[in-house]
């Protein structure tokens, strides 16, 4: 598989693409009004206690107080008090060191933990953790076995918290993986020192940019060229590979065609059609995304494919193909939370299966945490994303001004017979004569035309004028009733 990282800076934002085999996979935007929280350190100040939620509301000094649940303190606290009761932990003004889960989304503010962890290339240091462990994504148990001797070897040697080896851990020698653990101790070190001056509601550790993010997270063997569109950014990436990563500095390259980097892999039309709510299938089928607050829905339809023997084969290759599309979109769109999935009804289990499958293992390559059910009885997939900020359509859109993000407007029939409504209202409280309706050119020549019979009864019945004019910056549903 072939696999390349490409990214584009420009003064407002950086926006980080991975490519597999020329296709985009993943996208992500940070832009430096809106850069991501997640990761930042804070001392925080709790503002408010929730007993009856186990939850608390701290001020960290951000526009909405951060969320931070019992179930996000860290284990030491708890075995060490073992409560239940928050009231046991925090109280109102109690200064308390925090760090960022989930960036705010929407009306929420952001998610908070005291289970600090600090991430490296190759560890994860979790200063207040009592256990240790390795990457899931490491399947070879005795690869698994020497990192966990590994970390062992240096926590009796150094009183010290947990670590988990990260998935870019595997191979790498004992040497430099102490190296790496060394330097996170001494890191927290002078966070800690750090924290000890600092007024409450401020930052203490920032996460690095992105861009160097993406060395530290998105790298793994196999990726062929990390090409950076910025001569200023590339000479950071180099810097920060030479210390910390020196293996993969052949691999970072710095982008100077004439083209923008994003046009090599038609990236830019990839986003796109990644914010529309239909996705075709080569098959000749289709998906519909539609996104909402509480969750996600995801439609699978044979549409135009009438291919295969019979139905069922029809069915299951779309559903097979569909299972991969889906995955893709879920990491391109950054859709996170409870996500239902209506596969097309299968009567063979076998199909059933076979598709979960393939579900499951496009989800694995995934760097956001998924799971997923079996087929339910109404023939659903549930599954979850763990979401750690806004998705694609979120950074890049807003509601639209005219339906208030509903999608949908009402039909100029339905706001003439508003109006109409509003008229009879309106004379019958006010001694008037003559009355002037502001309305956009659509619902005005309905009005005068397709309506004008019951227009003329209204008038002749009511005993008054309606005159009327358009308002060329009225949406369909905006309108007026002037008493004259």
């Amino acid at each position: 598989m072939s696999e390349e990282i490409l990214i584009n800076v420009t003064p407002p934002e950086i926006r980080v693409a991975v490519i597999e085999n020329g296709v985009l996979q993943e996208l992500i935007i940070e832009r430096f009004r809106q850069k991501g929280l997640v990761g930042n350190i804070y001392k925080g100040e709790v503002c408010r206690v929730l007993p009856g939620m186990q939850a608390a509301f701290v001020d960290i000094g951000l526009a909405k107080a951060a969320f931070l649940h019992l179930s996000d303190f860290n284990s030491q606290e708890l075995q060490k008090k073992g409560s239940e009761n928050i009231e046991h932990y925090l109280r109102e003004g109690q200064k308390i060191i925090v760090q960022v889960t989930k960036d705010p989304i929407g009306s929420k503010g952001a998610r908070l933990t005291t289970e600090i962890s600090i991430p490296s290339r190759y560890q994860v240091y979790m200063p207040y953790a009592v256990n240790s462990g390795v990457s899931q994504r490491i399947e070879c148990e005795a690869e698994r076995n020497r990192l966990r001797a590994c970390i062992d070897a240096f926590q009796q040697k150094n009183e010290c918290g947990g670590f988990i080896a990260r998935t870019a851990a595997e191979c790498v020698e004992e040497s430099v993986l102490f190296s790496d653990m060394t330097f996170l101790i001494k890191l927290w070190e002078a966070i800690l020192e750090k924290t000890q001056k600092a007024q409450a509601k401020t930052l203490i550790h920032e996460d690095l940019p992105l861009s160097i993010r993406t060395l530290r997270d998105l790298y793994k063997d196999g990726i062929e060229k990390v090409r950076v569109d910025s001569r200023e950014t590339y000479q950071k990436l180099l810097e920060f590979a030479e210390v910390f990563v020196p293996e993969i500095v052949p691999v970072i390259e710095h982008y100077s065609g004439e083209r923008p980097v994003f046009d090599i892999y038609n990236v830019e039309d990839e986003i796109t059609k990644a914010l529309e709510r239909k996705v075709k299938l080569k098959s000749g089928g289709h998906l519909v995304f539609d996104q909402t607050e509480a969750m996600t829905t995801v439609d699978v339809n044979t549409g135009g494919y009438v291919g295969g023997r019979n139905l069922e084969e029809t069915i299951f290759k779309t559903n097979l193909e569909a299972a991969q599309t889906i995955s893709r979109q879920l990491r391109l769109r950054n859709l996170g939370g409870i996500i239902i999935i209506d596969f097309i009804d299968m009567q063979s289990e076998e199909h059933k299966r076979q598709v979960l499958n393939a579900l499951q293992r496009n989800l694995d390559k995934d760097h956001a945490k998924t799971k997923i059910t079996e087929v339910s009885a109404l023939g659903l997939v549930e599954m979850t994303r763990k979401r750690t900020r806004e998705s694609l359509e979120h950074i890049l859109c807003e509601p639209c001004s005219a339906c208030g993000g509903r999608g949908v407007l009402k039909t100029a029939e339905t706001i003439c017979l508003e109006i109409f409504r509003e008229i009879i209202r309106e004379v019958r409280q006010y001694n008037v004569q003559q009355i002037l309706v502001l309305a956009s050119n659509e619902v005005v020549d309905m009005l005068l035309d397709e309506e004008a019979a019951m227009l003329a009864e209204l008038e002749v019945f009511l005993g008054v004028t309606i005159k009327f004019r358009t308002e060329t910056e009225y949406n369909q549903e905006q309108y007026d009733v002037v008493l004259l």
